[in-house]
């Protein structure tokens, strides 16, 4: 698979494969007691499953490719490279490639006693299947998404 991103590819991300639909990838930044800081990579076609971080927030760097991330509730919207999605505690979503792109981004997470992931089912592949229908036709939403749409912000690229 060619790289999307200037930040390293990473491994194949097998400890997590359970929680994820096709070949995701993980390379470890940058960590302390504090913070995770990671790279993941998304094959065309890869999401992560509806998931919560519980006790912590999480921020979405987007650095390479093409994908999404959706709160529950909310449609679905469009990470490029240099958009920033910041996600609150206790907020069920989940993030992943575009159905025929590629995607990579940077995923922080701040470190907290009690902190824990919650899995929850796949996303669902007609409505995701779907996503790839409404880019082309640019019904899709961009660097430009309203923030009060959704809990989580989305941070336009300069």
């Amino acid at each position: 698979m060619d790289n999307p991103s200037a930040f390293p590819l990473g491994r194949p991300n097998d400890a997590y494969a359970q929680y994820f639909e096709g070949q995701s990838y993980l390379a470890p930044l940058a960590a302390d007691d504090q913070v995770s800081v990671a790279n993941v990579t998304f094959e065309p076609g890869c999401t992560n499953h509806w998931h919560i971080h519980h006790g912590v927030c999480q921020i979405l760097l987007a650095v390479g490719g093409r994908g999404y991330y959706q709160i529950e509730g909310h449609e679905p919207v469009e990470l490029n490279p240099g958009d920033v999605a910041y996600i609150p505690p206790e907020t069920k979503h989940w993030h992943g490639a575009a159905p025929t792109e590629a995607f990579a981004h940077v995923a922080i997470m701040p470190k907290a006693e009690g902190a824990s992931n919650e899995w929850f089912e796949p996303v669902d592949e007609g409505a995701y299947r779907a996503l790839a229908w409404r880019s082309r036709k640019g019904a899709s939403h961009s660097s430009a998404c309203c923030p009060e749409r959704s809990p989580a912000t989305l941070l336009p690229s300069s």
